[in-house]
């Protein structure tokens, strides 16, 4: 295996291993074990330190506006082919939690890529625009945040803004 290789596993590995602790510390929170949430949130930067280092090795942040067009070509892989074959997969085994879950994440990327696509159009112009984002399912939204969420149904108390 190559030194490239090994810095896309590393990549993937540090990335998966900070989302997990984020999950790790949010649950710790909500028992009651602050610091053990703390150490979470501590080694979930550190992960991100790895994976920004490993990115940046192999060459995979370029212009924002290259940055911005190959956003747009992820989130248009995973709403067209990644996501409807992962819920046609959770249909046919009933896995309703999965299937909802896969919905959810599809609805979701083809509205970030819309948004992606609109940031593009606009690069350079310096229009300020606020997004809200829904902690159930992940709706990302302009300006404000909705009522109820046009995709879980999940009430504006549950959308937060982005700095």
């Amino acid at each position: 295996m190559s030194s490239m290789d090994n810095l896309k596993n590393a990549f993937a590995g540090e990335s998966q291993a900070n989302r997990r602790y984020l999950a790790f510390a949010k649950k710790a929170e909500e028992e009651g074990f602050k610091q053990a949430a703390k150490l979470f949130r501590a080694a979930a930067e550190a992960e991100t330190v790895h994976a920004h280092s490993h990115l940046r090795v192999m060459g995979g942040v370029k212009s924002t506006k290259e940055n911005i067009q190959e956003a747009i070509g992820g989130e248009t892989f995973e709403f067209t082919k990644m996501y409807p074959q992962m819920i046609d997969e959770a249909r046919k085994e009933g896995n309703k939690q999965a299937l909802q879950s896969f919905e959810f994440a599809n609805k979701v990327e083809k509205i970030h890529a819309d948004l992606y696509q609109k940031a593009l159009n606009s690069l350079g112009k310096n229009e300020a625009v606020d997004y809200y984002v829904c902690q159930v399912c992940g709706n990302t939204v302009e300006n404000a945040a909705p009522d109820k969420c046009p995709i879980c149904g999940a009430s504006k108390s549950m959308f937060i803004k982005i700095s």
